[in-house]
């Protein structure tokens, strides 16, 4: 029987092929992006996967999240109305909106500077509403800057939690701590670290992941994202994601849950490495998140069929939800 090391080389041979078909190739010129990418979309969506890179030509509406740890949304509502916003609810986000219309850049009002709102797409707001911060626990935000995560999960748990933010960027890190003081909270450590490599004295009960990724669930926003991540770096971030992960998974405490997304629309970035990170997991299950209008994973690509439990994780697709693309996968250590 040949080893699991051996097993991945001939697996993520197969999946970080770099081939396309004459099809792949003409959409590819049409919209401007690698072949590989089209290729994939092709062989995942078959007839859907025109619809993607269509939908992927329609920018996004600017969204914001109301936080109602300083304001209620209806006062919000009727400020930002007054000063010539049209708002329009974000229907499975319970404090998002989408920006119509604005006399202003929505990031230069009162409102903004004083924390009454943060700017945030929606797959990032799904996330931790998936997550399900709860009250008075301590939760580990391993990539946390600029902070819209890590502010939410304060104001989902009213300032209650314990917020361990961490991020390996000087920088970012001012522009995380400038965040989550703008938005009110207080009960929050920040750690400047690699996450792969860190260390705490305490396990958190719960742990989230977004992880780094090639941004291609953003090409709505980053039309670049068409052309910048080439299949080796593709396999580099994908690499990056499975360390970050297993370390999620050794982080957490028994019984508790890590949340991984990444914002992709990539199977490499999302169900394989799920599917690579559980092979040695028996102790690790999936909660398929109900409520949320999620779409089902994908169970098997190029031949490679993934762990069963792969199915419990979801999708956000620009072309069906109307949003950015992106993972999520809801992960409980059982031991």
């Amino acid at each position: 029987m040949p080893k699991q090391s051996e097993r991945w080389d001939r697996s993520d041979e197969v999946i970080f092929s770099d081939r396309s078909t004459p099809e792949a190739r003409r959409l590819a010129q049409k919209y401007g992006y690698l072949p590989y990418i089209v290729e994939r979309y092709l062989e995942l969506l078959g007839d859907e996967a025109e619809d993607l890179l269509e939908a992927n030509e329609v920018p996004m509406p600017e969204t914001l999240r109301c936080n109602d740890f300083k304001i209620s949304c209806g006062e919000l509502e009727s400020r930002l109305g007054e000063a010539g916003f049209e708002l329009e609810r974000v229907p499975f986000l319970p404090h998002g909106y989408h920006v119509i219309s604005s006399p202003i850049s929505p990031g230069a009002t009162h409102e903004y500077l004083k924390g009454y709102y943060y700017l945030q797409d929606p797959g990032s707001m799904l996330i931790v509403y998936v997550m399900n911060p709860r009250p008075s626990a301590t939760i580990l935000d391993m990539a946390a800057a600029p902070g819209g995560k890590s502010t939410q999960i304060l104001q989902l748990t009213r300032d209650s939690s314990l917020l361990i933010a961490v991020e390996p960027k000087r920088e970012r890190i001012k522009a995380l701590r400038s965040n989550l003081q703008r938005m009110g909270f207080s009960n929050y450590i920040l750690i400047r670290s690699d996450a792969r490599f860190l260390s705490l004295d305490t396990k958190p009960a719960q742990v989230l992941l977004d992880a780094p990724s090639s941004g291609e669930g953003i090409i709505r926003k980053d039309k670049n994202r068409k052309t910048k991540t080439s299949i080796s770096d593709l396999r580099r971030i994908h690499e990056l994601q499975v360390e970050l992960l297993n370390r999620a998974l050794s982080i957490v405490s028994p019984g508790g849950t890590v949340t991984y997304a990444a914002c992709s629309t990539a199977v490499e970035e999302g169900e394989y490495t799920v599917h690579k990170v559980l092979a040695d997991k028996d102790y690790v299950t999936t909660e398929r998140p109900f409520g949320f209008p999620l779409s089902k994973p994908f169970e098997e690509y190029r031949g490679v069929i993934f762990d069963d439990r792969v199915k419990g994780c979801g999708r956000l697709f620009p072309h069906k939800q109307g949003t950015e693309g992106f993972f999520i996968c809801k992960l409980r250590r059982l031991d």
